[in-house]
This record gives structure tokens, C-alpha cells and sequence, in this order.
């Protein structure tokens, strides 16, 4: 019973780098996207910066929001089995 808990966290760890990963490159990519036009013309306002990447966000959380939750829920309630055997 002792490597139940460090098996669940290793899942867990590896459950969230590969549902968070997707996301978190898009927004890398559309972050150096934005730097490079800030920087080529010299637009330096706070909002060019963040109203992208705030947008770029949302709709990739709500594109791939059903496969994260999917992918979540099968995780607790394959964990919830496990710790009750």
C-alpha cells in the first residue's frame, strides 16, 4: 500500500503535463507571435500584448476543455477504485 500514493502523484503529475501541455504551448507560440510584431513596430502598449494571449486562452480552454475533464474524470475515478481495493 505504500507505493499507491506515489503512483497516484506520478499519474497525477503526468496527467496534468499532458492536459496543461497543449495549452501552454499554443499560448507560447502566440506569446513570441506577439513579441515579434511589438518589437518590429515598436508598439508597446500593455493591452496588444494581452488581449491575444487572453483570447488565444479562452478559446483553447473551451476547444480542448471536454478532452481535459474526460481525461480528469477518468483519472479520479480510476484513483477512487484503486485506493478502496
Amino acid at each position: 500500500m505504500d507505493g499507491l500514493p506515489t503512483a497516484l502523484t506520478r499519474e497525477a503529475f503526468t496527467l496534468l503535463a499532458v492536459t496543461a501541455g497543449p495549452i501552454i504551448g499554443v499560448l507560447l507560440l502566440v506569446g513570441l507571435v506577439v513579441g515579434i510584431f511589438q518589437a518590429a513596430t515598436h508598439i508597446q502598449d500593455p493591452a496588444v500584448g494581452f488581449l491575444p494571449r487572453l483570447g488565444v486562452a479562452l478559446l483553447a480552454t473551451w476547444a480542448l476543455g471536454g478532452w481535459v475533464l474526460e481525461r480528469y474524470s477518468h483519472f479520479l475515478r480510476h484513483a477512487f477504485e484503486r485506493m478502496a481495493s
